[in-house]
């Protein structure tokens, strides 16, 4: 039995990522698996996956120094076959692993160097310095690891030619853990968007569309508010009287969202980091059999409209949004017949159970590589 341990210092102990799909599906394989957080909520074994908490500490650069130093004794005592890492910082860890001979692949959840060009709490030069730098590590590191997963084609496009042994695993839905409403009948006269809420992800734009609308849809606003400030401004602007505001949900409380809404939106903005990638909301929404309103974006226009799933739309514009709230409700069928074609496709393509095929596979590629390299 092979053992594998995850490690994350930023992620919660029940990533949807990590410990739903990643963890739980290799325990469900055979697999021996252990997860390493810094939640402070405690150890547990919980489907099959041990899980290790070296504690929490507040501040980001207390996150970077001390927990990742947590994160590498945790997961030196383990002595495991190999060590997946799933943060940034973490990739110093696993250049300290593979000094001792440990085997350890980088999971790239999104483009870092990209994504680091539009944090809103450094300045732009700042933002440019630490960028590069970065990538400067993440070349170094990752062409020094036994391989790479990445969470889209583009991720990977990148990776490979750092590391030739780099495997997309695409964060696409778990077959079963959502489902199209069995009576389209009962939905409420609602949408959702769920996901981080923040200013580049569209919050304000959602708000503002909501103001729009000619009907009484309601907008139900499911996820952290990141941003400093940003709730209190987005109370203030025309359409807050039309948001029921969730916050953080549990797994069961995001189903109870989709089986009520009758549309799901992901109108993130045109940010470099967002072009290319494949939000989970947007699949988990097609799962659910609901259509979805999103970025007119190439790669996501290709996706909705090859499968007939929903809009696209300019995700600055809260009068674009709001009539593409406006035209499901106007056509509940049509809506209805999108949401089933996305559920369709999620079924045929777009789940995790090929993803899922794919990682046991390349860990077996890392393991059987590892023992040529010994004999």
């Amino acid at each position: 039995m092979s053992f594998v341990a995850h490690l994350t210092s930023a992620h919660p102990r029940f990533d949807p990522r990590i410990f739903l799909k990643q963890c739980r599906g290799l325990a469900g394989h055979g697999f021996k698996v252990s997860l390493v957080v810094a939640d402070g909520l405690g150890k547990e074994s919980v489907g099959g996956v041990d899980i290790v908490d070296v504690g929490v500490l507040s501040g980001r650069v207390n996150r970077f120094l001390r927990t990742t130093d947590r994160v590498f004794r945790a997961a030196l005592a383990l002595d495991a076959d190999i060590y997946h890492l799933h943060d940034p910082e973490l990739l110093p860890v696993g250049v300290r692993l593979k000094r001792r001979g440990k085997r350890v692949v980088f999971d790239s959840h999104e483009d870092v160097p990209v994504q680091l060009l539009s944090k809103h709490y450094l300045s732009p030069g700042v933002l440019r310095q630490l960028s590069a730098a970065y990538a400067r590590l993440e070349r170094f590191a990752c062409a020094g690891f036994d391989g790479v997963v990445a969470a889209t084609p583009f991720i990977r496009d990148k990776f490979l030619k750092i590391n030739p042994r780099t495997v997309d695993v695409c964060n696409y839905p778990v077959l079963g853990e959502f489902s199209p409403s069995d009576d389209w009948g009962n939905k409420r006269d609602e949408v959702c968007y769920v996901g981080g809420v923040s200013g580049v992800r569209g919050a304000r734009e959602l708000v503002l569309a909501m103001a729009r609308v000619q009907s009484d849809t309601r907008l139900n606003l499911v996820g952290d508010v990141s941003e400093p400030g940003l709730q209190a401004e987005m109370k203030t602007l025309p359409g807050w009287s039309r948001v029921n505001h969730f916050g953080i949900l549990d797994r069961e409380g995001v189903r109870d969202v989709y089986a009520r809404s009758r549309a799901g939106l992901v109108t993130l903005h045109p940010i470099p980091n967002y072009l290319d990638a494949l939000p989970i909301k947007m699949f988990e929404y097609m799962s659910a059999g609901i259509p979805v309103i999103a970025s007119d974006f190439p790669l996501w226009r290709q996706i909705v409209l090859a499968e007939d799933c929903g809009v696209c739309v300019d995700p600055l514009s809260p009068a674009a949004i709001a009539e593409a709230i406006d035209n499901f409700g106007r056509s509940p069928e049509k809506a209805r017949a999108m949401g089933l074609n996305g559920r369709k496709a999620v079924e045929t393509k777009f789940n995790w159970k090929t993803e899922e095929s794919k990682l046991i596979a390349f860990y077996e590629q890392v393991l059987s590589s590892a023992m040529q390299s010994l004999k």
